[in-house]
């Protein structure tokens, strides 16, 4: 029976989320980026999207690191969206510094191509199909397949609203705008995305020492190139965690960690058919983790 690590995306973030981190992740942070990094987790810089990612990059590798400190490590991980990062980190792919580096030209492509005016809608209680319907016209996409009945859009916020609006109309038990300030996993970035295709050209990645697998497409990725790929484009691809879920499970982990911070992706999982136990670290503690992954392994 394997673990999985899991790493959320941006909307889960919230002032204070860096303070008492354990490990040196913040120094290391500190000393590549400078002052910043003792305000990113601000509610005035979180307001940016640079800021968010950087926190949940910096958030994810520290947490995962004290688990494995305390004996506790993943056979798989899989991050959504910018979660990937820290996921790529922890699987021994992606040095900590270059992803520092690429996680703040990341989010500065994101807010500079849409710096207001447009992010991302949860729909819940309706089915892609039925979404795909109500997406006609409204200039909005589909960016997240998180689970059968909770498809994330991207879009305008008049677009993103009118969809909402239909949805609510077809029966949706939830149409939540998300605090999210651009419009991630569709083909309005794709431009930014190109750009930091262009900037991983000067990283070296290397094959991880675990499985990393893809919150984009639902597949374990090896090949160094591969996960370079997977890393600069997910901005502008589709997520399809249902899918990862499911692979995880196919290849027999039982227990899922959602790293800190919230629990989203941990509903999220439970929600695919997830054959184990799944657990948010911020929620139930290093302890309650620590104890279910011995039991796990006995």
């Amino acid at each position: 029976m394997k673990i999985l690590f899991t790493f959320p995306g941006q909307g889960t973030q919230h002032a204070g989320m860096l303070q008492n981190l354990p490990g040196n992740e913040l120094t290391q942070a500190r000393e590549v980026l400078g002052d910043e990094v003792d305000r990113l987790d601000t509610a005035a810089a979180l307001t940016h999207t640079r800021a968010v990612q950087l926190s949940l990059l910096i958030a994810g590798v520290a947490w995962a690191r004290e688990l494995e400190r305390r004996g506790v490590s993943p056979d798989i991980v899989s991050g959504l969206s910018i979660g990937a990062y820290p996921a790529a980190v922890v699987a021994g792919a992606l040095d900590f510094t270059d992803a520092l580096n690429l996680v703040a030209l990341r989010g500065d492509l994101m807010e500079q191509a849409y710096p207001h005016g447009y992010g991302l809608t949860a729909i819940m209680g309706l089915t892609l199909p039925m979404v795909e319907q109500l997406i006609d016209g409204t200039g909005t996409y589909i960016a997240n397949l998180n689970a059968e009945t909770q498809i994330v859009i991207a879009g305008s916020d008049d677009g993103m609203a009118e969809v909402a609006k239909r949805a609510l109309a077809k029966g949706a038990s939830k149409a939540k705008r998300l605090a999210v300030s651009v419009p991630s996993h569709c083909e309005l970035l794709a431009e930014p995305a190109q750009k930091l295709v262009a900037a991983f050209e000067s990283v070296t990645l290397s094959r991880p020492r675990l499985a990393y697998l893809s919150g984009s497409t639902g597949r374990v990725l090896w090949q160094p190139e591969r996960i370079a790929d997977d890393l600069a484009l997910n901005m502008a691809r589709t997520v399809r965690w249902q899918e990862a879920v499911v692979s995880a499970n196919e290849r027999e982990a039982r227990l899922a960690i959602e790293m800190p911070p919230g629990g989203v992706l941990t509903c999220l999982t439970r929600q695919a058919a997830w054959e184990g136990e799944t657990i948010s670290l911020e929620r139930s503690g290093v302890d309650v983790a620590v104890h279910l992954a011995k039991r796990l392994r006995a």
